[in-house]
């Protein structure tokens, strides 16, 4: 097939949640033998170099730079236009005559969009099957961020989350597949977007990449957790642990240690660095030596749905792992013994105190997580579930030409 696929950041390397997830059905495309061209935004320098390495594999890319200040500022004008702020934030001249060129001169078979953002690009565009893949509504990341705010950011993002919901709406109606991630967002796709049925791709995880290399530099108290550290979500999280649970933890075990791994930490998050046993690493070229390092695998999320890919990589590392009910609500049903979800700090910290004291059974439960993430979440599954999903569009999974195969991820889960 020739496949248009528009994502809203450039999809490699896989170091954040949307490009690993945009990375790996990317190249299953490519690998699969289909022809790609790819229409993303460049964010910082060093992703041209990552446009290179995409366009050595085989995909055409149109990749202009995106200035988050500049463009926040542009966004704006959707108070003028009553739309939502998201789609002129998204919305750049150069891209559109890209993808407006590529259709006249070659349409596409398929067009594949990740992000509803990246949607303003093709909608109403008719001549060949669309697929949206929502992974998650983002208007209701604004409606829960709304409900965490003062006054002026209550109207600021109950606007958002309701502006947008309107555009998505319009999107799910205009294409011919909607993807969400998880079981929870179906049933709140479904809810938002009535008449609507959406499918269930949920993310996957590298369990090769992400595989313990033994106990040897394991410390029995150490926490871990990975993340982007300029995102709300995770800066919002890793706050209300250090102020609601770490005192506790420090004051029963006073050698305990917490590891706060990953890229752009903001001011807030640095600044935690300053309490005793709190380290800030900042990015890091690979995440599993830090997993190795530590006894428990933490996800204290309360702005949160769809799959963590932050879960599944501790897991798949044989991690034992405390986690908020927003967190792994995308899992699904868990079996007992691999993952303990808590919303109160007295009962997460208690948790991850049995866990310090019980090192044998936090070996076990880890080992027990890692398999049901082996059987249940590696992408070769993800892909089979797509190619599934194209047929039923009436397109082929693999073209007869093309060899089965994978493309390679030689710099999996940089943070």
């Amino acid at each position: 097939m020739d496949i248009l696929f528009l994502c809203h950041r450039v999809p490699y390397p896989p170091d954040r949640g949307d490009r690993i997830t945009t990375w790996h059905f990317l190249q299953h495309m490519l690998a699969e033998g289909h022809s790609v061209r790819l229409g993303c935004f460049r964010e910082e320098e060093r992703d041209a170099a990552a446009v290179t390495f995409l366009r050595s594999k085989g995909a055409e890319v149109e990749a202009p730079m995106l200035s988050r200040g500049w463009r926040k500022m542009w966004s704006l004008r959707g108070l003028l236009t009553g739309e939502a702020l998201t789609i002129p934030f998204f919305a750049h001249g150069e891209l559109r005559a890209a993808v407006d060129r590529w259709c006249a001169a070659k349409p596409p078979d398929l067009i594949y969009v990740y992000s509803s953002s990246m949607a303003q690009y093709v909608l109403g565009r008719k001549g060949c099957p669309k697929a949206m893949h929502f992974a998650e509504l983002d208007s209701d990341k604004w409606l829960q961020y709304a409900t965490k705010s003062g006054w002026l950011g209550r109207w600021i993002y109950g606007r958002e989350a309701k502006k947008l919901l309107a555009f998505e709406d319009a999107v799910a109606r205009d294409f011919d597949l909607s993807i969400v991630v998880s079981e929870v967002e179906r049933e709140l796709f479904t809810r938002r977007i009535p008449g609507v049925n959406p499918e269930v791709l949920p993310n996957g995880v590298d369990v090769d990449h992400f595989r313990s290399s033994g106990d040897s530099e394991r410390h029995p108290h150490t926490l871990v957790f990975t993340g982007v550290m300029d995102y709300e979500p995770n800066v919002d999280g890793v706050q209300w642990f250090a102020d609601e649970c770490w005192p506790q933890l420090k004051a029963s075990h006073p050698d305990a240690r917490f590891l706060i791994v990953g890229s752009r930490p903001n001011a807030a998050v640095k600044a935690l660095a300053q309490r005793a046993g709190i380290e800030v690493t900042g990015r890091v070229e690979t995440t599993p030596p830090y997993f190795d390092r530590a006894a428990v695998a933490i996800a204290p999320l309360r702005l949160a749905r769809g799959v963590q890919n932050k879960v599944l990589e501790a897991m798949s590392m044989g991690m034992p792992v405390v986690s908020t009910p927003e967190a792994a609500q995308g899992l699904g049903d868990v079996p007992a013994g691999t993952l303990s979800i808590h919303s109160q700090p007295p009962a997460m910290v208690a948790a991850i105190r049995e866990l310090f004291d019980s090192p044998v059974r936090a070996r076990a439960e880890g080992r027990a997580a890692a398999e049901w993430v082996r059987d249940h979440f590696r992408w070769q599954n993800m892909y089979e579930r797509l190619d599934t999903m194209l047929l039923r569009l009436g397109l082929p999974a693999r073209p007869q030409h093309a060899p089965a195969g994978r493309a390679g991820d030689p710099t999996a889960s940089r943070r």
